[in-house]
C-alpha cells in the first residue's frame, strides 16, 4: 500500500524528534566529560574563551571582522571607505569639506610609501635545440626535447 504525503510528513516528524532526543543525550555525555576535564585540569573560562583572541573567530562562518576607520568627523562618526558612504560623509563633503580631510591618519598614510610591485625576473633558457625550441630545465620535458634525446644527443649538447 503507497503512503500518503501526510504519513510521510508524520513519519519525518518522528524521526526528528527521535535524532533530537539522540543529539541531546550525546550533548548530555560531551558536556559531562568535558567537565570532568575542566576540573581534573583546573582550567579557567579565560583559558578556554580568551577575550581578546580575534585569531579564535577569524574564518569561522557567521563572525564579522571589525573594519578598520578610514574616514571619522572627529565627532564619532566614522566610515570604513567600502560601501555606500554614510549620510554624515555626504553632508560633510557638500559643505565643502575634503575627503582626504577625513582620512584616519591622513599624515601617516601620505608619509608611507606605496609597495612597488617587483617584476619577475625572466627564466634562464638552458637547453635549446637550435631550431626555436627552448627549455628551462622547470617542468616536465617537452617533446622536443624527448626526440632529441631519444636520438642520441645528451642534455650537455642541448645546454646553451
Amino acid at each position: 500500500m503507497a503512503q500518503t504525503y501526510a504519513q510521510i510528513q508524520d513519519q519525518i516528524a518522528s524521526l526528528q524528534k527521535k535524532a533530537e532526543a539522540l543529539r541531546e543525550k550525546e550533548v548530555q555525555g560531551v558536556i559531562g566529560r568535558i567537565q570532568v576535564a575542566i576540573a581534573h585540569y583546573g582550567l579557567t573560562p579565560e583559558q578556554l574563551f580568551p577575550a581578546s583572541s580575534s585569531s579564535a573567530s577569524a574564518g569561522k562562518p557567521g563572525t564579522k571582522r571589525k573594519a578598520r576607520t578610514a574616514y571619522s568627523d572627529g565627532q564619532g562618526n566614522a566610515w570604513s571607505g567600502f560601501g555606500k558612504r554614510p549620510a554624515w560623509l555626504r553632508e560633510a563633503l557638500a559643505s565643502g569639506r575634503r575627503l582626504e580631510d577625513l582620512q584616519v591618519n591622513s599624515e601617516a598614510a601620505a608619509a608611507t610609501p606605496k609597495k612597488v610591485k617587483q617584476k619577475r625576473r625572466p627564466s634562464r633558457v638552458t637547453y635549446t635545440d637550435g631550431a626555436g625550441h627552448s627549455w628551462t630545465g622547470r617542468g616536465p620535458q617537452p617533446r622536443w626535447l624527448k626526440e632529441a634525446l631519444a636520438g642520441g644527443k645528451t642534455l650537455d649538447e642541448l645546454r646553451s
